[in-house]
């Protein structure tokens, strides 16, 4: 039975005047879920083998670009996926780094990321699978404000 994350925050898209924007954040439900996959997974990791690095056992995000999953954002092991060149970070959430393929950037440029938990079945190839929960991806325009503070 899946376990209920806490509430959102209600607060997720203010900004101040000077800062920029974050390019992809979380409600409160994505980061308890976060939260609950890297305890897992650090037991677990932790039972099968003391001495691995631990930058391999850290929880990472892609975003999809469409193939198998449709366009969700999958949660995996930093070790189980080859990140290439044109792999970029675009943010962190919950302590894991965030990947967008750099031909999804302009796609996405005008976009924040927001990343949610909800009561499902997730996508098979995401570290959430089985557990009750999926995460989803919405997205929110930026204002011409917060564009242009994201190209400075």
């Amino acid at each position: 039975m899946a376990q209920n994350p806490p509430k959102s925050n209600q607060n997720l898209n203010q900004v101040s005047s000077q800062t920029p924007p974050k390019r992809v954040i979380a409600t409160q439900e994505a980061l308890a879920l976060i939260s609950r996959l890297t305890q897992e997974n650090n037991q677990e990791h932790n039972q099968e083998n003391k001495n691995a690095d631990k930058q391999s056992n850290q929880i990472i995000f892609i975003q999809s670009g469409g193939c198998c999953e449709g366009s969700v954002p999958i949660c995996t092991l930093r070790s189980d996926f080859v990140l290439g060149e044109a792999d970029i970070l675009i943010g962190n959430i919950g302590g894991a780094d965030f990947y967008l393929h750099q031909s999804m950037l302009e796609y996405y440029k005008s976009t924040q990321l927001i990343i949610n938990a909800k009561e499902g079945l997730g996508s098979e190839y995401s570290l959430e699978y089985g557990s009750g929960w999926k995460f989803e991806l919405s997205l929110r325009l930026f204002s011409d404000e917060e564009i242009a503070l994201l190209k400075e």
